[in-house]
């Protein structure tokens, strides 16, 4: 069943230009979380894989990458575990 073994969420995000690998590279360092980072060509500049225990500690690394310098907006995807 979904949220038996924590949330699994992707994080689509929209970055100023120029600042992608920078805001990519953060956010692989700071947020231990974060198990996959993606820089793309598209809608969206980068995207994430995101697992956590539940879905206040999602809140909160949403939180943080919102927050960071060149991230002007972020889309997320939470996965139905299947």
């Amino acid at each position: 069943m979904p949220g038996e073994q924590g949330v699994t969420a992707f994080i689509l995000m929209i970055i100023e230009l120029g600042m992608e690998y920078d805001v990519a590279r953060r956010i692989r360092e700071e947020i231990p979380a974060v198990k996959e980072v993606h820089v793309t060509y598209g809608e969206y500049d980068i995207v994430a894989k995101i697992v956590v225990g539940n879905l206040k500690e999602l809140d909160e690394v949403v939180t943080k990458i919102r927050g960071m310098p060149g991230v002007k907006s972020t889309t997320t995807l939470i996965s139905s575990g299947s």
